[in-house]
């Protein structure tokens, strides 16, 4: 009986031991540890410029709403804001502002524009975008609807405070 009772003993401390030993040993680096130090401690090549304009600057800019016509905010955020453009419930365009101080490359198409709206230069894209550039500011319409044509695009382009959009600058 004291034999036994000494082997539980035994037995009790060393798997204290074992346990005490194994919790305490440091742990080897997984494999996305090195990466997920490497992200967090990144400067370069943030989404979004520290000076980029807050998107809640744009939404007083967005052209009102109109007979037939309700325009919805869907997304706002540090250089970027966007609405949706309803008609009788359905969805027709997609409109929105963004800062291109994050995306030089949006700034860049505009510099062989040949076309203008409202006196700033404007691209198509494809068959369902139009945009311009205000300064440093892109304005954006996208069709949601085939028939909302790129006429209807660049009026609504136009209805944006293009004005003071410019004195964001």
């Amino acid at each position: 009986m004291i034999l036994s009772r000494g082997r539980r003993i035994l037995a009790a401390l060393l798997l204290s031991l074992l346990l005490l030993t194994t919790a305490c040993t440091a742990q080897a680096p997984g494999r996305f540890d090195q990466v997920q130090k490497e992200s967090t401690q990144q400067k370069r090549g943030q989404a979004v410029a520290k000076n980029a304009t807050q998107g809640s600057e744009f939404n007083k800019l967005f052209p009102p709403e109109e007979a037939g016509y309700q325009r919805v905010y869907t997304q706002e955020k540090k250089g970027f804001a966007e609405a949706k453009l309803k008609k009788d419930s359905k969805d027709v365009a997609m409109l929105s502002i963004s800062d291109t101080t994050s995306t030089p490359a949006a700034a860049a198409k505009f510099s062989q524009s040949t076309k203008k709206i409202g006196g700033y230069p404007a691209v198509e894209v494809g068959n369902t975008q139009t945009a311009i550039l205000v300064g440093k500011y892109q304005v954006k319409v996208l069709s949601r609807d085939p028939a909302f044509s790129a006429s209807d695009r660049a009026a609504w382009i136009e209805k944006f405070n293009l004005a003071g959009l410019a004195k964001l600058n």
